[in-house]
């Protein structure tokens, strides 16, 4: 599956846009004059500062986990989609998006404290799901009336990021998914019983 066919399924599945598509699409962020220079003089390309913190990847972790939880197949705990959207926002956000995002964590479990009575990571996984059903509905509800320069909605970008790292990653595309690394010839017809995966190939 390349990329611009996950961003394609995921728009679907989010029912809009994908925020950050455009660079997604373009490779992401460009090398700086550090890496230009680096290149030029046979230096090694500095490395970037990490974005998030152990701890906040951890966090994502387990808010991607209630979004796609361990079933019959691995979740996305298992993706390590929290490492996934900490590379994807500091690489192919904009700063206005990049700082949705991050104060987007912090404000996640001021409003789980609020409306549970406790942190995100001491509620239970019934309580996580509850509180991240709710946490949707208002995202969806803010994004079809949102005024054009308004900023995203900080949950809308958690879940297009889980759902994005999820089925690009190895346990989601041959898991969840079915695929088939060099594809054999054309069937125009396949057979489909309900319940068969989708293909990632």
């Amino acid at each position: 599956m390349n990329r611009r066919d996950a961003l394609a399924r995921v728009a679907l599945i989010m029912g809009g846009t994908v925020i950050g598509a455009d660079f997604f699409l373009s490779s992401c962020s460009s090398p700086t004059k550090e890496d230009k220079a680096a290149v030029k003089t046979a230096k090694p390309v500095p490395q970037k500062p990490d974005f998030l913190s152990p701890q906040q990847v951890s966090f994502l972790d387990e808010v991607g986990e209630t979004i796609l939880p361990t079933t019959k197949t691995p979740g996305a705990k298992a993706a390590h989609v929290g490492q996934f959207m900490a590379v994807m926002v500091r690489d192919c956000y904009e700063p206005k998006d990049q700082k949705v995002f991050l104060n987007g964590i912090a404000q996640l479990d001021v409003d789980c404290q609020k409306k549970q009575g406790k942190t995100f990571l001491d509620s239970t996984p019934a309580e996580r799901t509850a509180f991240l059903t709710a946490l949707d509905a208002e995202q969806k509800a803010y994004s079809a009336t949102q005024p054009k320069d308004a900023p995203n909605h900080y949950f809308r970008m958690m879940k297009q990021l889980t759902l994005l790292g999820y089925f690009t990653s190895e346990v989601g595309a041959t898991q969840a998914l079915r695929y088939l690394p060099v594809p054999g010839r054309y069937e125009g017809s396949v057979p489909y019983k309900k319940g068969d995966r989708a293909w990632a190939s």
